[in-house]
């Protein structure tokens, strides 16, 4: 399950006038990759190869760094990321039930996007809200004192 990634001419140069610039300061493979996963919405191996030999970096050390850090993906996200907290707060809270109904009215498991490529849905461990328990977050929106209820009217506002 899951949206294809579109690779055109016109994202590929814009990767590539991106690593030139990069190229001129050091250190240049996080910025890369941050520009990768802007432009295609994910750090695929194909793209991951590219950026290997423009970079002269390894596919083991880049793919190693995509695959840590939490702000890249391998796999195009979704339009709306809708990410629920399970950290100990949100999780007594009841946060587990927020994730469940998002997953059942999405129809997708923790990791997935659908097929349309409108939604992403994750768990998240902690972002700090905890007085605002349980928290969920669309995109960069968060929504504290959440509820299955306030869950699902969300959703219902976005489709």
């Amino acid at each position: 399950m899951g949206a294809k990634i579109q690779i055109t001419e016109e994202k590929l140069a814009k990767l590539y006038a991106s690593m030139e610039e990069n190229k001129k300061k050091p250190g240049p493979l996080m910025p890369t990759l941050h520009e990768a996963q802007k432009i295609f919405g994910c750090v695929p191996l194909e793209i991951q190869k590219i950026i290997s030999k423009e970079l002269h970096e390894s596919i083991a050390k880049i793919n190693g760094v995509v695959t840590f850090y939490g702000q890249f993906s391998i796999e195009p996200k979704g339009k709306n990321i809708i990410s629920v907290c399970l950290g100990t707060a949100c999780y007594v809270r009841g946060s587990q039930g927020i994730i469940d109904a998002f997953s059942d009215d999405l129809k997708l498991n923790i990791g997935e996007t659908s097929q349309d490529g409108l939604f992403t849905l994750q768990s998240t461990r902690c972002i700090g809200a905890c007085g605002l328990a349980p928290v969920f977050t669309v995109n960069e929106t968060v929504y504290g004192n959440a509820s299955v209820q306030k869950a699902r009217e969300i959703y219902k506002g976005l489709i």
